[in-house]
């Protein structure tokens, strides 16, 4: 955005150049003015500077891929995502910027009810967050809507709270909806507050999910191209696959052509779509959703998707929605089940909590993009 001159501002103009010059000198043409506007006025929203900082390398061309968080393996023809790797380079960009504040950053994360992976997931944030100097609480509760949403309202009136986030799934009688959105929108880390969807969906974000954030920053640090590149994301969870769909269609952010598909799609009208798409992007819990045939050579294959299957001896493993010996052999990048995408989620998290306390506290948002 630094290097849009002003008097392009409001010109069309045919070509820009890769917005990852340093490893890319290909130019891409385009004849959008408004995305030449949108790149000049992005510093003025810093939100919207940390989500163009997740979607900054989407429009480079396909021969800048970099190496970086790449995994070559002998027998598979693509290369995996280290989201770990990814993961911890992030947390180091956070805390760098936490140690130049007056105060850690504060995050209170609520967890309702006895779900396992629920209580596990929340644990895990807690270690990422201590990693990046950021203060949390995991505060467990057995309550009902109407205690939870008091509990709320004590902590969006909190100054030394930050951000905060309400762990789903919710236990049977209590409304998501209600509660997330009740949850003060400037401390919505978790971005499921209405007021945060309708920002990113109009193109003007206060906070990004950190799951669809994640994948942006996945395909942003490989340099993986998006402009005018066909998507096809197997989820229409509003916390997922929606709002991935939303962002990597969005002019100025992925500008893709982007394909929703979900648990109604006929297999065989899957099977086509994923077969058109460059990038597929799957989230359904579903084992083995996504086989070798269904991918088209070459493909980028993004899999947040986790489901328990039963190993030969009795035990279990967590696996993902795609068949990953068939799809490794066809793929040119593949996310594996558990080190891809989720570490790379929570990492992104820890970015909207230090948001959050930079917009409470007034802090320069300049130094970390």
């Amino acid at each position: 955005p630094n290097l849009v001159p002003y008097d392009l501002q409001f010109k069309a103009v045919d070509s820009v150049v890769c917005e990852d010059p340093e490893y890319c000198t290909e130019i891409l043409d385009t004849s959008m003015a408004a995305r030449v506007f949108q790149l000049a006025c992005v510093r003025r929203n810093p939100a919207a500077r940390l989500l163009r900082s997740a979607t900054a390398a989407l429009h480079c061309c396909s021969a800048c891929l970099r190496e970086e968080y790449l995994i070559a393996e002998p027998d598979k023809k693509a290369k995996l995502i280290d989201g770990k790797k990814m993961a911890k380079a992030i947390r180091k960009e956070v805390a760098a910027e936490v140690k130049r504040m007056q105060r850690a950053p504060h995050l209170a994360a609520i967890v309702v009810g006895d779900n396992e992976d629920s209580h596990l997931y929340v644990s895990n944030k807690m270690k990422d967050a201590k990693k990046c100097g950021i203060s949390a609480q995991k505060l467990d509760k057995t309550a009902s809507q109407e205690e939870l949403i008091e509990l709320l309202d004590e902590l969006n009136r909190d100054d030394e709270v930050d951000g905060i986030l309400v762990q789903s799934p919710l236990p049977e009688g209590i409304c998501e909806y209600t509660v997330f959105n009740s949850v003060a929108p400037e401390k919505d880390v978790d971005a499921f507050h209405i007021l945060n969807t309708g920002h990113y969906c109009a193109g003007g974000p206060k906070f990004v999910p950190a799951t669809p954030l994640g994948i942006l920053e996945i395909l942003r640090r490989c340099s993986v191209p998006t402009l005018g590149r066909n998507v096809c994301v197997v989820d229409r969870d509003k916390k997922v696959g929606f709002a991935v769909a939303t962002l990597l269609h969005s002019d100025g952010t992925g500008d893709a052509t982007t394909t929703i598909c979900h648990e109604h799609t006929p297999l065989e009208q899957l099977s086509e779509m994923t077969k058109l798409a460059d990038i597929v992007i799957t989230g359904r819990n579903k084992a083995g959703l996504i086989k070798g045939d269904m991918v088209k050579e070459g493909a980028i294959v993004i899999d947040f998707g986790i489901a328990v299957v039963e190993k030969e001896d009795g035990s279990t493993k967590l696996v993902g929605d795609v068949d990953f010996e068939e799809v490794s052999q066809v793929a040119s990048l593949l996310t594996p089940a558990l080190g891809g995408v989720w570490p790379v989620s929570i990492a992104m998290l820890m970015k909207n909590t230090l948001l959050a306390a930079q917009k409470q506290h007034r802090f320069d948002f300049q130094s970390i993009h």
